[in-house]
């Protein structure tokens, strides 16, 4: 690395949860991947009540920092050893008094990645977005990576594919970026897909499927020759994207997406596909979109 090159931490929050640790174990994995910092932050954010009838009474942050501390020193330490087997790991620890969604979102401004958890499961067994979750990876300044919380006591699935959706859209592009790198560095085969729509009346679907073809094979060119480690397999496909994402990816280690698709308008900064594929995502989602 020149002396000349900012090296981006990856930034993680923790809150002491065991989908928290989840985040910050996947988090230290892929800092040690790509030889950058790791930079957890626990904040402190406590619910001020106002009223009439309230008395006021002081908040004893000393407490709060100490319990922060607490966290974030278990927090290091799950890294680390997260970590180990891929790479030595630089971390640096924060506790914040500030809520977590302004926080975070300010530090993703230098960071190359930010990475947080989902808030649990429901019924039906699919990963739920917390509020925190929920904003920051609609309104973050760099590229965001959504963990599920590990099922069954099972840690994240660390072999099969990572999938990546292709729109021919300035976000997919972003996204076949980020994928190629990480199937890369993961020594993980990719799987590319492009999906096509049949309800046509005047285009045949052999022509539209053939269309789907070459938009792929243009949107993929060049970048076979940058990453010649990565083996690539198509797929081609008549469904709806975030179906199709879903199906696909059972078997995947991380699924990439842009952060909005192909008719995406100026503002929008979560896709309908993307807001899919997040709340139905068993493994996790990168959400790729330009750093700050």
């Amino acid at each position: 690395m020149s002396p000349n090159t900012i090296n981006h931490p990856v930034l993680v929050g923790t809150d002491g949860s065991e989908a928290a640790t989840d985040a910050v174990r996947w988090a230290a994995c892929d800092a040690a991947r790509h030889g950058a910092p790791l930079h957890i932050v626990y904040s402190i954010d406590v619910p001020m009540d106002f009223g009439p009838s309230l008395a006021f009474t002081r908040i004893d942050y000393d407490a709060y920092r100490q319990a922060g501390a607490v966290i974030t020193d278990k927090a290091r330490e799950s890294a680390i050893a997260a970590a180990a087997p891929i790479a030595g790991l630089d971390v640096r620890t924060f506790v914040v008094e500030a809520p977590p969604i302004p926080v975070l979102r300010d530090r993703s401004a230098d960071a190359r990645l930010l990475v947080i958890g989902t808030h649990g499961y429901g019924a039906i067994g699919r990963g739920l977005l917390g509020s925190v979750s929920t904003s920051l990876a609609r309104h973050a300044l760099c590229p965001v990576a959504v963990i599920p919380a590990a099922t069954d006591g099972k840690p994240q699935r660390a072999h099969g594919p990572v999938v990546v959706g292709v729109d021919g859209s300035a976000g997919g592009a972003l996204a076949l970026d980020v994928a190629f790198d990480e199937a890369s560095r993961r020594a993980a085969p990719l799987l590319a897909v492009r999906t096509w729509s049949g309800f046509s009346h005047y285009i045949p679907r052999v022509d539209l499927r053939q269309e789907a073809e070459m938009l792929l094979a243009e949107a993929i060119a060049g970048y076979q020759e940058k990453y010649p480690d990565v083996q690539v397999t198509r797929l081609i496909a008549q469904a709806r994207p975030a179906t199709c994402l879903l199906e696909t990816a059972e078997l995947a280690q991380l699924i990439v997406v842009g952060s909005h698709g192909h008719r995406g308008f100026a503002g929008m900064t979560l896709g309908s596909v993307g807001q899919a594929v997040l709340h139905g995502a068993h493994c996790p989602v990168i959400v790729a979109r330009p750093p700050n």
